[in-house]
């Protein structure tokens, strides 16, 4: 499922459907989806691990730079409060981003506190794709019930909020623009097709 193509495909289908964009891992993705739908908007980023941060979604300026070059429209990035590697400072690499790119940018944050935080220091959108995901925020699972209504009240009004991570249904989707959401991001209930055809064979086996 992580072929290029196979990427392209599905991101073409859901476009063709309905979606008003995709979010892609990888400059390879990216740019195989760029190529095939040239009007795409596209929200891309670079997952890589790194020995001394638990940072992981474009974590560095070298995958800031390698998402843009690959055509995103918007570039999303970690923005918790956890140290990143090498010792970069989020600040600076917004700043920079925004002065040397001209970017979009997408806050991936876990808490209301960071999500505030990355927009005063310059990010454009702001998910919440890291809540429960962070060590911060283990114990609670996502959807981000607890923080989308208070996100959108205390967020700029030009400030994007996107509701990402957990959504499993239309359902919930719509629940999430109720809360405050601008947008829906869904994952795995939509590309997840191993874990789909798992779950089927789990339930009828038994």
């Amino acid at each position: 499922m992580r072929d290029p193509q196979v990427i392209a495909a599905m991101a073409e289908a859901s476009l063709n459907n309905g979606a008003l964009g995709v979010r892609l891992e990888s400059p390879e993705h990216i740019g195989a989806v760029r190529r095939r739908c040239p009007e795409a908007l596209i929200i891309g980023l670079w997952k890589r691990t790194f020995p001394d941060s638990a940072v992981y979604i474009t974590p560095g300026w070298k995958e800031i730079q390698a998402v843009w070059a690959a055509g995103a429209d918007v570039i999303a990035l970690d923005a918790t409060e956890r140290a990143r590697p090498g010792g970069a400072q989020l600040p600076a690499l917004l700043q920079r981003a925004k002065q040397e790119l001209g970017a979009c940018l997408m806050a991936d944050v876990d808490s209301l506190e960071n999500g505030l935080r990355a927009a005063q220091w310059g990010c454009d959108w702001v998910g919440t794709t890291l809540y429960g995901y962070t060590e911060a925020t283990a114990s609670q699972p996502p959807p981000a019930w607890p923080v989308l209504a208070p996100l959108r009240q205390q967020l700029p009004a030009d400030v994007m909020l996107i509701c990402e991570g957990g959504i499993a249904s239309a359902q919930q989707a719509r629940q999430a623009l109720d809360a405050g959401a601008d947008a829906v991001v869904v994952g795995t209930a939509i590309t997840g097709v191993d874990l789909q055809v798992a779950a089927y064979q789990r339930a009828l086996a038994t």
